[in-house]
């Protein structure tokens, strides 16, 4: 829960993948499936999914929650998060041993390398979401779960399944499974989803773009050869900087609409880290128009750091009254 995401869709804040060992001649231990079925999790884009949970908590309580409930909460988000990205890799085995950057993943392994089959890895991807819906359910409230088994369900069904492999928007409609850990930590702590928590929403919807477009501008030669339509395979790159910049200056307008309930001091780190990650997108442009290739990547990273400090704002001005 991405990329969210991802429920951050397909990528992970260190765009490699947990590296299992193969499987010798076939013999299997129980640690080595274990340790292959939890790589499926991408436990690294389960961490910055959690970066945006627990500070919208906060917000949500003015102040500091129940111990008990920011852990159920985690929890339950991090067992939904790996849910939806083990069925993606279940999904996405073929496309994903074609490319550099993914070939690793322990699906992508065929014949005696093969350490997991696909159908151990659909039960477990199951079985997670199940355990989500169950332990957000009976120990944070329903909606909460509900809202978590949507961010699944959108993940496999709608970006996975129906958009990937089929349009250059798959980012941008996809990338709003990412967006859901606000709603789940919303309404976890209030029972119900506000303004404030669609206004988060947003935020995240309108970062994922240049986020994900900067490793996809990397990685093209890894999408065009596996044949998914990202929009760095199918339009020039300086299509895709005009649009990240486009993306970048709405994600900034959204981090502001959230000051009259966060207050003057988000506001005003808002501006500063605002005005930083646009100078980087208005960077990456003019580089790449230069023929910097390594321009992408750093923008990649800026947004990471970005959006990371952008909820430690959010956190810290939550527990300081004087500064709303």
């Amino acid at each position: 829960m991405t990329h969210a995401a991802g429920l951050l869709p397909g990528t992970s804040p260190g765009s490699e993948p947990v590296r299992v060992p193969a499987a010798d001649g076939g013999r299997r231990s129980a640690a080595l499936v274990a340790r292959s079925l939890f790589a499926l999790t991408k436990p690294r884009i389960i961490e910055l999914l959690l970066v945006t949970t627990l500070p919208t908590m906060l917000l949500a309580q003015r102040g500091l929650p129940p111990a008990w409930l920011m852990a159920a909460t985690l929890a339950g988000g991090a067992l939904a998060a790996g849910s939806a990205n083990t069925l993606n890799c279940f999904i996405d085995r073929d496309i994903d041993a074609l490319m550099r950057r993914t070939s690793r993943r322990p699906l992508a392994a065929t014949g005696a390398k093969a350490v997991i089959k696909p159908g151990e890895a659909l039960v477990s991807g199951i079985v997670l979401g199940a355990a989500s819906t169950v332990l957000l359910g009976m120990t944070v409230n329903w909606l909460a779960a509900a809202l978590a088994d949507g961010a699944i369900l959108f993940y496999v069904f709608v970006y996975t399944l129906g958009l990937k492999r089929r349009t250059a928007s798959n980012i941008v409609i996809g990338g709003a499974a990412g967006c859901f850990p606000v709603l789940v930590g919303w309404a976890a702590v209030t029972g119900r989803v506000s303004l404030a928590a669609v206004v988060l929403f947003a935020v995240i919807f309108f970062w994922t773009p240049p986020h994900f477009w900067a490793l996809a501008m990397k990685f093209r030669d890894d999408y065009a050869a596996a044949g998914v339509p990202m929009l760095p395979v199918v339009a020039p790159a300086r299509v895709v900087t005009r649009k990240i910049l486009l993306y970048s200056y709405a994600m900034v307008a959204a981090t502001l609409a959230l000051v009259p309930y966060a207050g003057w001091l988000y506001g005003c780190c808002a501006v500063g880290l605002g005005a930083w990650f646009l100078a980087g997108a208005h960077r990456l442009r003019a580089r790449v128009a230069a023929g910097d290739t390594r321009a992408p990547i750093r923008l990649f990273h800026q947004s990471i750091a970005y959006l990371t400090l952008l909820f430690a704002v959010v956190a810290v001005t939550a527990l300081l009254p004087w500064g709303r």
